[in-house]
């Protein structure tokens, strides 16, 4: 695949995974951070970049997103992917997305309550790009990429160039632990998560430039994700130092969304909430684009469904709850997030070391249900409904469970020993193999 190619997938892939939240995150954990920015961001660049990247890179060996599931009894691998689809389909992130592009990008400018009419003009443009498929790399990597990058460029220079401030004091939490504090935080990105999903969209992008060896897909998929991974890289630093130069302007801010319309408004003046709309907007909107094809990429594949009606039961049902019932499925959906995405890391950790077939049924089976187990734990640990003598408990003897990650060592020690196992079957059964060919 050629190297333009391979930029405008990678631009796309930079573009689906930057929301609304990779924006106004990163600049409340830098005011935190303060003058521990620099090892606060290298521990939640390795989490937030490095986990999603990683994904990627394991879908680019796989050459197909299915075949990440493909060592589990069916009726797992289905469950998982339709779970998965619709965490971060309909019931979570999407509706998010469109309440959040409406909150930051109209509700400043409109007295009134449009947000309906926002939803339905929003969820058309969403089934509109969705439904160029074939152009879907022109549309956002060739065209609304750049124009992201150019208006967070914009933020970026104004902060390095003109700062606020100095670099505030940093909180107890950076103070001693800020490298730990940033993989915590970069972790609770759940981008990884993100990175399945889209994963169908990108193997898809890539074969349909022509790539059809399993080799040629790995290579453009490893281009494809150092693009993904130096722009992501670049706008979570940038956003954090807005943060952490900000203190002046950051009294009273509860989070990232409303510190960084404070400094807009204090470096651009008027125009500074029109140019952080447009982000925004284009941000969430590259998102529900790239989430929309994944889940009618995945129901056209599996259940042979036609693309178009599965968008446009997803967009509809955005549309919806977005408008009526987005923190009831918030309360339902959250849970189901947080557990299915250690769950989701797991099968590419093991992926990796692994081979994805049959033979590894029981391997796959086991580490999935551990990191479910675990996972389903810190879930409850985020969610605030262990009793405090038991979570007392679980902070002295469980390693990670401070860092909501109490399953990763555990299925780290089940991958390692399904490894060896693995290698030892093969070990033997070489040797059987070499012992009746002699006799």
């Amino acid at each position: 695949m050629k190297n333009q190619n391979a930029l405008a997938i990678g631009l796309m892939t930079f573009a689906m995974f930057l929301g609304a939240g990779n924006i106004i995150f990163p600049p409340f954990l830098g005011l935190e951070a303060g003058t521990q920015y620099i090892p606060a961001m290298l521990g939640f660049l390795v989490t937030a970049v490095g986990l999603p990247a990683l994904t990627l890179i394991v879908f680019g060996r796989l050459s197909d997103s299915a075949q990440l599931t493909k060592a589990l009894p069916q009726p797992i691998a289905i469950a998982f992917w339709v779970l998965l689809f619709t965490a971060v389909g309909p019931a979570f992130a999407m509706p998010r997305a469109v309440t959040v592009a409406y909150e930051m990008g109209i509700k400043p400018f409109v007295s009134g309550d449009y947000l309906m009419s926002f939803s339905l003009i929003f969820v058309a443009a969403t089934l509109f790009l969705a439904f160029q498929r074939g152009k879907l790399v022109d549309y956002i990597g060739k065209f609304i990429t750049p124009l992201l990058v150019f208006m967070l460029a914009a933020l970026a220079i104004a902060a390095f160039i003109t700062p606020l401030g100095p670099l505030s004091a940093p909180t107890l939490s950076y103070q001693n632990k800020a490298v730990a504090s940033g993989l915590i935080q970069g972790y609770m990105t759940m981008d990884a998560i993100a990175a399945v999903g889209f994963g169908w969209i990108i193997i898809k992008a890539i074969r349909d430039q022509g790539c059809d060896s399993s080799q040629g897909i790995f290579t453009a998929t490893l281009k494809v994700t150092l693009v993904y991974a130096l722009l992501m890289s670049a706008c979570y630093l940038a956003m954090a130092y807005v943060g952490a130069t900000s203190a002046s302007v950051a009294e009273g801010a509860t989070n990232g969304g409303e510190l960084l319309t404070r400094y807009v408004a204090e470096v651009f003046g008027p125009l500074g909430q029109f140019l952080l709309a447009g982000i925004i907007i284009l941000a969430c909107l590259t998102t529900t684009v790239g989430l929309t094809n994944a889940c009618a990429e995945y129901y056209q594949q599996t259940f042979r469904s036609p693309f178009a009606v599965t968008a446009t039961i997803v967009a509809i049902l955005t549309a919806v709850i977005a408008n009526f019932g987005l923190d009831q499925i918030l309360a339902i959906s959250l849970p189901a997030i947080l557990i299915l995405c250690p769950v989701a890391i797991a099968l590419v950790l093991t992926a990796l070391f692994l081979p994805t077939t049959k033979r590894n049924s029981a391997a796959y089976v086991t580490i999935v249900m551990i990191s479910l187990v675990l996972g389903g734990l810190d879930a409850l640990s985020i969610l605030g409904l262990i009793p405090e003598a038991l979570s007392t408990l679980l902070l002295q003897y469980v390693p990670l469970f401070e860092a909501h990650a109490s399953w990763f060592l555990p299925v780290f020690a089940a991958i390692s020993v399904c490894k060896l196992l693995n290698r030892n079957s093969k070990t033997s059964a070489a040797f059987y193999q070499k012992a009746a060919s002699t006799e």
